[in-house]
């Protein structure tokens, strides 16, 4: 079995919209309470209340349409606070990010903080554009989970309480395997054939991908059904298999390849038997699963700042920037491990 971990799909994504400085508060607030259902000890959940309240700060007094999304990291051990806004970027990045540089008219302040009460900070930002911010969270001896390359949001349809989508990833020995499913519809019907899903997938994550996914298909049975798509990550290679309208693509700094969906049907209801594509991945390649509910155009032509994006980037660009509002969306986005001595 693999070494198995707090998933989104246990503990949801958090999205709050900062349109308002009200919404500062209620970051806080939410970071606290992620803390504490992450299990972080002592005074980190006031930690992350700081690193919220600071981040949504920022985007509430100089972004233009900021979110923050909070949640566990996906393969746990800690949490994540993700930040995104279309603009206008930090133009003096290096000087924000010293502690107590202060500012009254440009997105930055408080950067600093962030940076010394984080475990991990990684932002990225276009002047002119838009800034994307990861703060990771961890427990002095969990350090190490801050620096996994894996991103993964999953957000409920506008005015829908739970998502019909989910997803997972565990990592047993060199080997990284992920599961995006997308419940038919959504609502309560839907989330209920996710979570039925994360419950099979986590009953054997290394099990062959056919057999995984049949297994799926017979546990999903007695739901509405799903789409599914299961990634397996080797270093240097993936292998994809699927029913429905799960995509895959492969990003590189300069790529964009090997675009893939599942195979025609619907886990649970109709289902051919499965089988698995195998496909490269070059150095420094990210694989990314999304749900249809992540306008696929997209990946017609990234700017050259998307392809750079490291995961927990790429996955709060996707969703910030092109979900589609009415439906659940869900993106994966996974690194191969490196090889283990």
């Amino acid at each position: 079995m693999g070494e198995s971990l707090t998933i989104p799909g246990t503990l949801p994504t958090a999205h709050v919209a900062v349109d308002h400085y009200s919404a500062v508060h209620l970051a806080a607030e939410t970071a606290r309470t992620v803390a504490g259902q992450c299990g972080l000890p002592g005074a980190l959940p006031d930690r992350a209340a700081v690193i919220a309240s600071e981040l949504a700060s920022n985007l509430a007094n100089h972004a233009t349409n900021g979110a923050l999304f909070i949640q566990a990291l996906p393969l746990g051990g800690g949490m994540e606070i993700l930040a995104a806004d279309h603009g206008p970027g930090i133009g003096e990045l290096q000087q924000c990010l010293a502690d107590g540089y202060t500012t009254n008219n440009t997105l930055g302040a408080g950067l600093g903080a962030v940076k010394r009460i984080a475990t991990t900070l990684t932002i990225r930002t276009r002047p002119g554009a838009g800034t994307l911010v990861c703060a990771r969270l961890t427990a002095p001896d969990e350090t190490a989970a801050a620096d996994q390359e894996v991103g993964a949001l999953c957000v409920p349809a506008d005015r829908e309480k739970d998502s019909g989508d989910a997803c997972a990833v565990v990592d047993h020995g060199p080997v990284r395997t992920a599961l995006v499913v997308d419940g038919l519809g959504h609502g309560p019907q839907a989330a209920e054939a996710a979570q039925v899903a994360l419950r099979s997938f986590h009953r054997g994550p290394d099990s062959p991908l056919p057999e995984l996914l049949s297994g799926l298909h017979r546990a999903l049975r007695r739901t509405r059904g799903a789409a599914v798509g299961l990634l397996r990550l080797h270093p240097g290679q993936a292998e994809y298999c699927g029913v429905g309208n799960v995509r895959v693509v492969v990003l590189t700094p300069l790529d964009l390849g090997h675009r893939l969906s599942g195979q025609p049907g619907i886990a649970g209801l109709n289902m051919t038997p499965p089988h698995v594509r195998t496909f490269p991945v070059p150095p420094g390649g990210t694989v990314l699963l999304h749900s249809d509910g992540i306008d696929h155009r997209w990946a017609q032509a990234p700017s050259s700042f998307v392809h750079r994006l490291p995961p927990p980037l790429l996955v709060a660009s996707l969703v910030h920037s092109h979900r589609l509002p009415r439906d659940d969306a869900t993106v994966l986005a996974a690194r191969p491990r490196q090889r283990l001595p």
